[in-house]
């Protein structure tokens, strides 16, 4: 049995595990903060640390390769992050560096691609033909499988779902765009919203929960506080819902998949937050396309990117998964 190592870059995390390439096991799993304002050059060692550290606990077993998924844009075939509004990458050879560093062969994909690529394989839309997923954390990514193959477009942009524009003259993005789904969606635009909110008077229990230190409150703490019965916390998770299900709802319309997954923390808010971005979904969508789509949340949380960026590896290196 061959294994792969999956890493997987986020905004906040790295998390590196050892996949075998029947997904039947993840040897090694670690993780660290990101820390991205450090620079690339100390992220890409901190990467290299862990993916170490992963293949020492699997010892022993036959190590073929590395997959990488990194928040993009970026160019799959040079294996070069072109741009990272969350980490402030440009033009980084990162798929090479790492190759190097490893002594290994390496692909790049993009962390959404992977993460859904993941869930496709190993998750919650095992089985099924057509899937596309929201990543959501610190930004949020997307990635499209159609006919069980990433579909990456004619650049490798395809799946950028969290910057389509969902209000005309909306909140700026760090993409610099204005009014992105990301942008109102996040868990920092979670925050966000919900700290305006307390600023203009809201009653809420939330400063309770950061000892009245704004700056801390974060959309676990608003999904936290919803569950808790706060109705202002309710209401932002309730808004956050309402801006995904019209996203979804885009999606649904354009790609008419089995289902649509949605990975990240925001999964920890539960039906608070399903029941109604299935609902605007719902209202949103053609009634032919949406009937036959599952919204789900992930089911491999926190390892879905590793699963997926090995295979991403497994069907470029060997063709299959």
């Amino acid at each position: 049995m061959r294994y792969v190592i999956g890493i997987d870059i986020g905004g906040t995390n790295i998390v590196v595990g050892t996949v075998a390439e029947d997904g039947s096991d993840v040897l090694g799993l670690v993780s660290q903060p990101t820390i991205s304002e450090q620079g690339a050059d100390a992220v890409l060692e901190r990467i290299a640390k862990l993916a170490r550290a992963s293949m020492a606990a699997a010892r022993g077993k036959e190590i073929a390769g590395v997959g990488i998924g990194s928040p993009g844009p970026l160019n799959t075939t040079t294996g070069v992050v072109l741009l990272t509004p969350n980490l402030g990458w440009t033009n980084f050879p990162l798929r090479d560096r790492l190759a190097h560093a490893l002594d290994l062969p390496a692909t790049l994909d993009n962390d959404a691609n992977c993460a859904i690529f993941g869930e496709w394989w190993r998750g919650a839309a095992r089985g099924v033909r057509h899937v596309v997923g929201l990543t959501i954390g610190t930004g949020i990514g997307g990635g499209i499988v159609l006919d069980g193959e990433v579909y990456r477009g004619a650049s490798d942009i395809a799946g950028e779902i969290g910057h389509m524009t969902i209000e005309l003259n909306g909140r700026r993005c760090k993409c610099g765009n204005d009014g992105c789904l990301e942008a109102y969606a996040s868990g920092p635009a979670i925050a966000a919203r919900a700290v305006e909110g307390i600023e203009s008077g809201a009653t809420t229990s939330l400063p309770q929960y950061v000892n009245g230190d704004l700056r801390k409150i974060t959309a676990q703490l608003v999904y936290e506080a919803a569950n808790d019965g706060d109705d202002y916390a309710y209401e932002v998770v309730k808004d956050t819902a309402r801006f995904l299900g019209a996203g979804v709802a885009n999606i649904i319309n354009i790609f008419n998949p089995e289902v649509v997954v949605i990975c990240g923390g925001v999964t920890l808010a539960g039906d608070r937050l399903f029941g109604p971005l299935r609902g605007e979904a719902k209202r949103r969508a053609f009634k032919p396309a949406v009937d036959v789509c599952r919204i789900v949340p992930g089911a491999l949380t926190g390892t879905a990117g590793v699963y997926g960026a090995a295979a991403v590896f497994m069907r470029r290196t060997w063709g299959r998964v």
